[in-house]
């Protein structure tokens, strides 16, 4: 601060949690100095190359580095990935569910890995080729790229794969919890990212997780046809991919209300199109979604992605089932088929926890034929 003068802008570009920047936006603009919370995601890559860069803060002075982002950011078909979100705290907001997605994506990953392992008896060459093969079509993105990359890496300092020695603990720096946190204070449902924060503190119990697999043993998978399990494992990650986005996508539109971001969707998936860690072919699509329709609530109800998503449930259902039935936790995966089918239910039981809880507590309910507010004596 005392190195300020009015008008300077300062740019906090790390993953700062949105409630911080409001305050030192408010703080600073007391001061005649403008603050600018910038979500930025690409790595080390991303640093050299280019990144996703995720700007929020005062429109005027977004004006002054607007050249210096779009110089310096990644570049989609030419395009730079990079634009103006929103008043306050949008850009380090939108970096926030980025990364809840990141969760989710990353998670739902590992388990079609695991699953192929298990159930198809894969080896780490043939999991490298059905990972490359998935990057040259409909599930192109990076995760999947480097996963592929991942899965033909030797050992430097041993034999066989660098993958298989690994310890299999995951660590986290609080995003993704940040994610979920905020999705529970607005109501907002998102199983696929939640699944993934609490696989990540399960992943650290190795030493209680040994002491159970000791205890209770562990079943052998029975083993599916590789070429067959390969394709219905390419449709189960596509479909889960689609469902991760639209639930990080989804809090977006509802957080711009409640905070009054005026987040433009499509302009989002547009510049997470290249440069960040979730850059997939299929943001071209979604992107085309909300151009369409601004005023869709969720991509599941754009009719383009209904037919894709129709094609792919058969092997989505099949997988959730034979995971439970083999033993193989597939957490992320059946989140986010549960959400897909509660999404799309016109009724729900839940008029059942209505009645429980107008019993026990008088927290009355709504009626289906009549208009209203009711309470029941259920106690005769």
């Amino acid at each position: 601060m005392p190195l300020l003068s009015k008008d300077d802008l300062i740019i906090d570009g790390g993953n700062s949690l949105f409630t911080d920047t409001d305050r030192r936006e408010a703080y600073l603009k007391t001061k005649g100095i403008h603050f600018f919370g910038a979500g930025v995601s690409g790595g080390a890559k991303g640093a050299r190359k280019g990144p996703s860069i995720m700007p929020g803060g005062s429109r005027e002075a977004y004006k002054e580095v607007k050249p210096i982002f779009e110089a310096v950011s990644a570049k989609y078909k030419g395009e730079p990935c990079v634009a103006y979100l929103g008043p306050k705290s949008a850009g380090n907001y939108v970096k926030m569910i980025h990364n809840g997605i990141e969760y989710g994506l990353m998670q739902l990953t590992s388990e079609i890995y695991d699953l192929l392992k298990k159930a198809g008896k894969l080896n780490n060459d043939e999991l490298h080729n059905a990972f490359d093969n998935w990057n040259n079509g409909r599930l192109q993105s990076f995760l999947v790229e480097i996963t592929s990359e991942i899965l033909a890496k030797d050992d430097d300092q041993g034999s066989g794969q660098l993958v298989d020695k690994i310890l299999d603990k995951a660590k986290q720096k609080g995003t993704g919890k940040w994610t979920s946190q905020n999705a529970m204070d607005l109501g907002i449902p998102i199983p696929s990212i939640d699944i993934a924060v609490s696989m990540r503190e399960l992943s650290a119990l190795k030493a209680d997780r040994l002491k159970a697999e000791k205890l209770y043993g562990r079943s052998q998978p029975a083993t599916l046809s590789k070429d067959n399990l390969v394709k219905m494992a390419e449709e189960a990650l596509y479909f889960s991919f689609i469902i991760t986005y639209a639930q990080g996508l989804h809090q977006l539109s509802e957080a711009s209300e409640e905070y009054g971001y005026e987040l433009d969707l499509g302009t989002i998936a547009k510049i997470w199109r290249a440069g960040c860690i979730i850059r997939a072919g299929l943001l071209a699509d979604i992107t085309k979604a909300f151009q369409q329709n601004a005023g869709l609530s969720n991509l599941l109800l754009d009719p383009a992605f209904a037919k894709e998503i129709k094609q792919t449930l058969a092997s989505v259902r099949q997988l959730v089932s034979y995971g439970a039935t083999n033993g193989v936790p597939l957490p992320g995966l059946s989140n986010s088929l549960t959400y897909f089918d509660a999404y799309t239910s016109g009724r729900l039981p839940l008029n059942l926890i209505q009645a429980q809880r107008d019993y026990f507590g008088s927290h009355t309910y709504e009626r289906t034929d009549k208009e209203g507010v009711f309470h029941t004596e259920w106690e005769a």
